[in-house]
């Protein structure tokens, strides 16, 4: 029999929480160390995901800029977020380098267009 509140809890649960239950279902874990490194990861995966997508986010908002000034200030917090995904090794060094690089050119294109 389902209970009620067990249906409802079913769609309160988060994403993570359905992936801890599976991959304790999978892999049959039987450490609370090796649970416990189940939920970390997850954890660490979700807050890497967002900011990678937050930072993708900004990217977007620098390249569509036309402003000069704001484009100089979008840039100043890209190369800071881009810097921080590298450090943590949520991106490629090299791809943030190129992605700095690229969003400095089209920042000195804004300045020699106005």
């Amino acid at each position: 029999m389902v209970w009620k509140t067990d249906i409802c809890s079913l769609h309160l649960q988060t994403h993570s929480e359905r992936l801890i239950k599976y991959y304790i279902n999978l892999f049959m874990a039987n450490h609370k160390s090796a649970l416990k490194r189940i939920r970390a990861n997850n954890a660490k995966r979700e807050l890497n995901r967002y900011q990678a997508k937050t930072t993708r986010t900004f990217v977007k908002k620098l390249k569509g800029t036309t402003d000069q000034a704001e484009a100089q200030e979008l840039f100043k917090k890209v190369s800071s977020m881009l810097d921080r995904l590298a450090k943590k090794n949520i991106i490629h060094k090299n791809k943030a380098a190129n992605n700095k690089s690229k969003l400095a050119k089209h920042v000195n294109s804004l300045a020699v267009a106005a």
